[in-house]
């Protein structure tokens, strides 16, 4: 017999009724103050509920950056195979940011941002999708010969990677003026100017 069965269906609705209820709260008030009493009462589910389905309100952002993770695989295959390493940089990482500010938008990642920790800190996880890809475009820039090599793939990757954190910091915690994708293509063009052989 295949298929999922009518109780496997309640549980994914429970947990999708959740994080969108946790994701909903976390944007309007601060992550600490958020309680997962409150979460469970909005979602009309129960603390057993949410335990079986995440063991902390962390775990709903992991969740959320998988979603992010599986858009960013997306993206990549979906890139023109005859553009250049630092024309796909260029149009990932713009395609990146409208992602993140229509999607996700300003409040939940400033919420994101303000409750990282040792712990649970998803931007500086380096075995996430976002690295791996950069670190793709880089290294295939440099076998074209089109990004030079005094720094290895991986340094650049990193660099990249701080100065893409850096300009979603710096949306999170300015004021409405601050265009986040005009920024992006400020940024990137800097940096490929930089990096070109």
């Amino acid at each position: 017999m295949s298929g999922i069965t009518p109780r496997k269906i309640k549980a994914r609705q429970t947990r999708k009724k959740i994080l969108e209820t946790a994701l909903f709260l976390f944007s309007k008030k601060p992550f600490d103050k958020t309680t997962v009493d409150e979460i469970v009462k909005l979602s009309g589910t129960s603390k057993g509920a949410f335990y079986t389905h995440f063991k902390s309100k962390y775990e709903i952002f992991l969740e959320k950056f998988k979603e992010i993770d599986e858009f960013y695989l997306e993206l990549t295959q979906s890139l023109p195979e005859e553009k250049s390493a630092t024309e796909k940089l260029m149009l990932f990482s713009e395609s990146q940011m409208i992602f993140l500010r229509d999607c996700w938008g300003k409040e939940l990642f400033h919420t994101l941002y303000t409750n990282a920790s040792p712990d649970h800190n998803y931007f500086m996880d380096q075995k996430r999708v976002l690295p791996n890809i950069i670190n793709q475009f880089v290294t295939e820039g440099q076998k074209s010969g089109e990004i030079k090599e005094d720094l290895s793939a991986n340094e650049i990757s990193i660099l990249i990677m701080r100065c893409m954190r850096g300009t979603l910091f710096d949306w999170c915690i300015s004021p409405d003026d601050l265009d986040l994708i005009l920024e992006t293509r400020k940024l990137m063009r800097t940096i490929i100017e930089g990096l070109k052989s």
